[in-house]
């Protein structure tokens, strides 16, 4: 199975980056620069294609910086607090999925690929609306309709939380210090925003410190993460 990934470097793809090696596949990743702050995300792609040897493309698509506004194109600041929460819905980039994913399987179909991998989870449903399951079933349609090769579209953690990911991406072997999640534009992660909530939340359950942050970093973003939603309940 020859398979290309969506990759943006942070810890929803980079797992199912090494989940695919893992499988067996045959992998190329492609990642893209569409103006976003967070744009460290792209070091650790890069990074973690680099050490599975996996071939990597960075595509510039900065243009739609100017197109689809957005907290996470600079836009306005980022909301603060959990990904339920209203004001979540500024960090929607109108449509972002839909063009990476188009372009993905662009990409591969050119390529004569099988088929593509997308990192969507059951955390995004609530927040983003073309990373929900009957999306990601209308974008299948579109792959069988829109061209003389279809491609598939993988998705293993659209009905899975990241809590689980985690899980996964530990027995996986993942390197977490090297993924991006915060929507901050600085060399520390800002634990206050919808993603790295999320984050740290799923450290939380599987009982294991993230190690973006020293131990007195882990303890406020812990503090936070717990004040702003009570915690999963940590796997058996």
């Amino acid at each position: 199975m020859k398979t290309i990934i969506s990759l943006s470097g942070g810890m929803d793809s980079v797992t199912l980056l090494h989940k695919l090696v893992k499988e067996g596949r045959e992998v190329k990743a492609i990642s893209f620069n569409y103006g976003q702050v967070h744009v460290k995300e792209l070091e650790m792609a890069k990074h973690q294609c680099e050490l599975l040897g996996v071939e990597h493309t960075e595509i510039d698509v900065t243009f739609l910086k100017d197109l689809l506004p957005s907290s996470l194109t600079g836009a306005e600041e980022v909301p603060q607090g959990h990904y339920e929460d209203e004001s979540m819905k500024k960090t929607v980039v109108p449509f972002r999925n839909t063009i990476l994913a188009a372009i993905t399987l662009g990409y591969a179909s050119g390529l004569k690929y099988d088929s593509i991998a997308l990192g969507v989870h059951a955390g995004d449903h609530a927040i983003y609306p073309d990373c929900r399951p009957e999306f990601i079933d209308a974008l299948r349609e579109v792959a069988k309709l829109g061209d003389y090769n279809p491609v598939e579209i993988y998705t293993p953690f659209i009905d899975v939380t990241k809590v689980e990911i985690l899980k996964e991406g530990l027995e996986l072997g993942v390197d977490y210090a090297k993924t991006w999640t915060s929507y901050s534009s600085g060399d520390v992660p800002d634990f206050k925003t919808g993603s790295s909530v999320e984050r740290t939340q799923a450290f939380i359950a599987n009982e294991v410190a993230d190690p973006l942050y020293t131990p007195e970093q882990w303890d406020e973003a812990k503090e936070y993460a717990e004040s702003v939603q009570p915690n999963q309940p940590a796997l058996l």
